[in-house]
């Protein structure tokens, strides 16, 4: 079984029932907004001794909790899933999320760089149908997903390109798996 060296950050007991499921990790639980101070605690020893990845739900709730550990911690890994990935009926969790897809984000896990290039433009993002035209929401869902840093409205998603340190070469070999025969 795969052993994660990073501590995973999850919401709940469920959620790490779900990673445990799929690999060999451990994981420390936020438990919702409410973070308490024995638990920022935990996550800074973590981030400074082993590392740690966010994973949390693809939902407002989850984005929330994501934004305010990478606040606090700017070069954690972030692991994401599609909302598609992690739905079962109208319940969107990390818990639903079958074990090959739990493995294959922790494994496309990337740090937030410290500082964001600018690799990429709103015209690189229009040149690549990722924004401007009527299917461009869910080639960003699709390119998010095979990249592994989920999804994101036109300057959302190009601040995750610049920000996960994502390069030309990668998204070139994303569109291209999609079917955008534009890229070898």
């Amino acid at each position: 079984m795969m052993r994660i060296r990073e501590v995973i950050i999850v919401e709940g007991r469920d959620d790490t029932a779900a990673v445990d499921r799929a690999l060999d990790a451990d994981t420390i639980e936020t438990h919702g907004f409410g973070i308490a101070a024995g638990t920022w605690e935990l996550i800074e020893k973590a981030y400074r001794e082993r590392g740690i990845i966010v994973f949390t739900d693809p939902d407002h709730a989850g984005e929330e909790i994501r934004r305010r550990i990478t606040e606090k911690f700017p070069e954690a890994g972030q692991a994401h899933l599609s909302r598609d990935e992690a739905a079962k009926g109208d319940d969107i969790g990390i818990e639903n999320a079958s074990a090959e897809a739990i493995k294959r984000a922790l494994e496309l896990a990337r740090p937030r760089m410290t500082e964001s290039s600018q690799i990429f433009t709103m015209e690189d993002m229009r040149d690549n149908g990722l924004s401007g035209t009527a299917d461009a929401a869910e080639k960003r869902r699709a390119v998010g997903s095979v990249l592994g840093i989920g999804y994101g409205n036109s300057s959302g998603f190009l601040k995750k390109l610049n920000g996960y340190g994502i390069t030309k070469t990668d998204l070139n070999e994303a569109l291209f798996s999609l079917g955008d025969k534009r890229y070898k």
